[in-house]
């Protein structure tokens, strides 16, 4: 470990192992290292399932009812990948698709006056949906040809809109589409966990709901997928390309100190132990650091903070189809809230869960003293549950249940550490992995 790195990463989260996958392809030396024994951090998946009750100090264990712990993945962190979005993009120019296998989440919805529906976001669903009356339909229907035919490089498709100054607001206006028209076409098309959006220039809104409607285009089902094993599987793919360029990778390495000089960042102490005997700690020196927050406690801002209740059921969730995963967003505005509440569910049939059971994921962004009220319509949505796991984080991975934010800022760090704007052909693989399989 006491050698000069290009970069020292800790922590072993998504966002790390990515960065330090691009770093590696890129011909930069280096060091990953994480205090715990698993891949992960925050974004880990937990398994065997009495793993996951020690954690929640349930000491009693899973009652027999639950099946084989060993049949059980379950993610701290719930999220979907778009499937035309930036983290499918980053898998498939890295080549980490080869050790992974995904499946299309099965449905998408919104929550509208204590019911849900079936999110519409084509001309022909829109037409279908019960969401809406007939003339609502048809203004939808319009506002959804305009959005699949906008090009912001060609005028002729602005139909008078100006995508740099005009509002979203005022794009609503000028289709005259009504509240809740405006809820989930922000929130569940848009994702969106707040109306914020509404005064900003359209054009971000715009390229949203078109990254919906095209990444449900390639599938048909959801525009969703997910990975078979569960999330924690993604920072492991992104660990291996990292390895296969170089990367050093140090599992229960505990960090004891991170060595300042003149202001920068210049390396990082460990505490070394060969078979159980403590020896001199170690430095690796470096030149650019990356760290998830847990490691910097004391100069990381707290920005708010995040509940999430992972549900374990023996049954699909209501009206949705008997579907085996979906995603339902419950509008702010529908239950009187700043942001949005986030309903995730898969279950066996992405061997994450025992045969017949389902693991739903209720998260929102806290607002007041008592946060599990704040997830109440969610639970509603659930019953019957046949246990609870109350977990509350910090903002770093947010209450959205897809992984477009964590990619922005992946594509942020990037560009502050290389100065250069972030570009996926950088992703690029560039030899042979050590399996010698040919370039796909």
């Amino acid at each position: 470990m006491d050698e000069e790195y290009d970069v020292i990463v800790l922590g072993t989260g998504l966002t790390e192992c990515i960065l330090s996958g691009i770093m590696s392809v890129n011909g930069k030396k280096v060091l990953h290292m994480d205090r715990n024994p698993y891949y992960g951090g925050e974004s880990s998946s937990i398994t065997p399932l009495e793993e996951l009750y020690k954690r929640f100090q349930m000491l009693e264990g899973p009652p027999d009812s639950m099946g084989r712990g060993r049949d059980w993945n379950v993610d701290l962190i719930p999220k979907f990948l778009m499937a035309n979005g930036q983290l499918v993009k980053m898998l498939l120019y890295t080549e980490v698709t080869r050790y992974l296998d995904f499946k299309v989440v099965e449905g998408s919805f919104v929550y509208k006056g204590g019911k849900i529906y079936k999110v519409p976001s084509t001309e022909t669903e829109a037409l279908a949906s019960n969401l809406m009356g007939m003339f609502e339909k048809r203004r939808f229907r319009k506002f959804l040809v305009f959005v699949a035919n906008f090009d912001e490089n060609d005028p002729k498709t602005f139909e008078g809109v100006d995508p740099q100054n005009t509002s979203m607001r005022d794009v609503y206006r000028k289709f005259d589409l009504g509240q809740d028209v405006i809820d989930f076409t922000g929130h569940a098309l848009a994702l969106y966990r707040t109306d914020d959006y509404l005064d900003q220039p359209c054009l971000e809104t715009i390229n949203r709901i078109k990254l919906y409607s095209e990444s449900l285009a390639r599938y048909g089902k959801s525009p969703y997928l997910y990975p078979l094993y569960g999330l924690g599987e993604l920072p492991q793919g992104f660990a291996r390309l990292s390895a296969i360029y170089g990367g050093t990778y140090m599992l229960n390495k505990p960090v004891d100190d991170i060595i300042m000089e003149n202001g920068k960042v210049v390396g990082v102490k460990s505490e070394g132990e060969v078979q159980n005997l403590l020896v001199p700690s170690q430095v690796a020196r470096c030149k650019q650091l990356i760290c998830d927050p847990s490691y910097i406690p004391d100069r990381v801002q707290k920005a708010g903070q995040v509940i999430r209740i992972i549900c374990i059921l023996s049954h699909p969730i209501k009206n949705t189809n008997d579907a085996n995963s979906c995603q339902i967003i419950i509008p702010q505005n529908q239950v009187n809230r700043k942001s949005d509440i986030y309903v995730c569910m898969i279950s066996y049939a992405h061997n994450v869960a025992a045969q017949g059971k389902y693991i739903a994921i209720a998260s929102t962004t806290v607002e007041t003293a008592e946060p599990e009220k704040e997830v109440e319509p969610a639970l509603e949505l659930l019953e019957p549950i046949d246990q609870k796991f109350v977990v509350f984080c910090s903002c770093s991975y947010d209450a959205t249940t897809h992984f477009e934010t964590t990619c922005n800022d992946i594509k942020d760090i990037y560009k502050r550490m290389a100065g250069s704007a972030f570009d996926f052909e950088n992703m690029k693989r560039k030899q042979n992995d050590v399996f010698g399989e040919a370039d796909q």
